[in-house]
């Protein structure tokens, strides 16, 4: 059975005691059946990974007692996913994939074509904390508050941008990234599931720092895409 993972959002730190949420505890002692004595490990993204001891175990509260750090603190790399929210389950799915990947920030925009106008940003958190857990991160992405894309874009600097193009008239991804030496600062963005509108196309493509990229012959869903996205950025330019 392998080591149980838990974010705890607070600092972390030897010979220190943290009193556990009500949810927490149910976690770790009704779910996962641990006790007084057993040995987890804790992260907060911020001070490392740590083992911690159960101190004090019950239904609704618990204890535990921090030792010594497992791993020390290190960061993924400087690149972000500019999605536009669809339907619930996939909209989940691209946030649980991209922490998993090793994305560093999401930021939701909406299009012309966002079907969903609604986010649920608390539950998105949750997802992404619960797929740190489980992968093996250190860190949980930073979650922006939604933005209309066009306002986006008018405040647009030099910061690449990997335009997903389904149009497919960009470059193949990774030839297109390619030039960028790896550890560049990459921002990926992906269009919703009716795809941009031609003014969007428009203002896109006037940015300087847009790379218009394809993800292949086949056009993806819109949440398939920011998975291949990520993964071939992060294959160029990131950690992998």
């Amino acid at each position: 059975m392998s080591t149980v993972r838990l974010f705890l959002d607070t600092p972390l730190a030897a010979d220190q005691s943290v009193p556990l949420e009500r949810d927490h505890a149910h976690y770790l002692f009704n779910v996962m059946r641990l006790g007084q004595g057993d040995e987890i490990l804790v992260f907060n993204g911020q001070d490392g990974e740590w083992t911690a001891v159960v101190a004090e175990s019950g239904k609704k509260r618990g204890l535990l007692d921090v030792s010594r750090q497992a791993r020390a603190q290190t960061d993924p790399p400087d690149i972000e996913l500019l999605f536009a929210p669809i339907k619930k389950a996939r909209t989940d799915f691209i946030v649980e994939k991209a922490c998993e990947l090793g994305c560093r920030r999401l930021r939701p925009v909406f299009t012309q074509h966002t079907n969903s106008e609604r986010l649920n940003l608390p539950r998105l958190r949750a997802h992404m904390i619960e797929a740190a857990e489980q992968c093996d991160g250190l860190s949980v992405p930073v979650l922006d508050n939604p933005q209309k894309l066009r306002d986006v874009l008018a405040g647009w600097k030099d910061r690449l941008l990997v335009f997903c193009n389904e149009s497919r008239n960009g470059a193949e991804i990774s030839a297109a990234l390619a030039p960028f030496p790896r550890g560049t600062a990459a921002s990926i963005l992906i269009g919703p599931e009716g795809g941009f509108s031609p003014a969007e196309m428009e203002a896109i493509s006037s940015l300087e720092a847009a790379l218009p990229v394809s993800l292949g012959p086949r056009i993806l869903r819109a949440d398939t895409a920011a998975v291949a996205a990520l993964a071939a950025v992060q294959s160029s330019l990131g950690d992998w």
